[in-house]
């Protein structure tokens, strides 16, 4: 059983989604506007959030923003926006994965349920791994550079950490989304791209010389060390 965050401000759609996901066994919060959204991170630390993007007083994106200035917990994008550019903003901006409204409830249950299961919340591995600064443990998916440690979106650490387990090797852009993203997963795979920025930016103080994420141009990328 897990805790969702859902944050609509159209009441009917709310409710629906809150029974669908009831039914499913899990428990559901509700906000109504972004400052309430931001209170209600707060308060429940949610294991998932489903986020509008238009919204009063904060929109998602807003939001968004500072969920991840503090978080890592999985957030499903809400939206009437189609367009490829606003679904490449909100994954770029963290979001785990982007659903375009109207939707069936169905759908929205089967998302969660699948990118709860990708969460690295969900993942256990008793190891620990050392790349000269970089420390990486894998049973509390935590990673520290030079003993401080360092925060990725959920969706990014489970890329990080599908690359290090399988270092030397170079996964396609489709690989990658397959593995990570899962099947499900309709969105560009300039996703990956995106991520592998935002990875690489975290990891900016880690001396290349004990590893590094490499672009293979034309083939994909890859965890290298030495």
């Amino acid at each position: 059983m897990k805790q969702i965050l859902i944050v609509e401000d159209e009441l009917a759609i709310s409710m629906v989604l809150g029974a669908y996901l009831q039914k499913e066994g899990h428990d559901v919060t509700y906000a109504y506007d972004g400052l309430e959204a931001l209170r209600k991170v707060e308060e429940v630390r949610p294991s998932l959030i489903l986020l509008d993007i238009m919204m009063p007083k904060l929109n998602g994106w807003d939001v968004l923003q500072q969920i991840r200035d503090k978080s890592s917990c999985p957030v499903i994008m809400l939206t009437a926006l189609s367009d490829t550019d606003h679904k490449l903003k909100g994954f770029g901006g963290g979001a785990d994965d982007f659903i375009t409204k109207p939707f069936v409830a169905e759908e929205v249950v089967a998302r969660v349920n699948a990118v709860l299961r990708r969460s690295p919340q969900l993942q256990e591995n008793e190891k620990v791994k050392f790349f000269g600064s970089l420390k990486i443990n894998f049973l509390s998916l935590q990673v520290f550079l030079n003993g401080i440690e360092i925060y990725f979106t959920p969706r990014d650490l489970s890329l990080f950490l599908f690359l290090v387990e399988h270092p030397n090797r170079t996964f396609t852009r489709e690989q990658l989304i397959e593995n990570v993203w899962g099947y499900d997963y309709d969105g560009s795979d300039r996703a990956v791209d995106l991520a592998i920025k935002r990875i690489r930016k975290i990891l900016s103080g880690w001396d290349t010389s004990d590893g590094e994420i490499k672009t293979f141009l034309g083939l994909g990328y890859q965890f290298f060390i030495h």
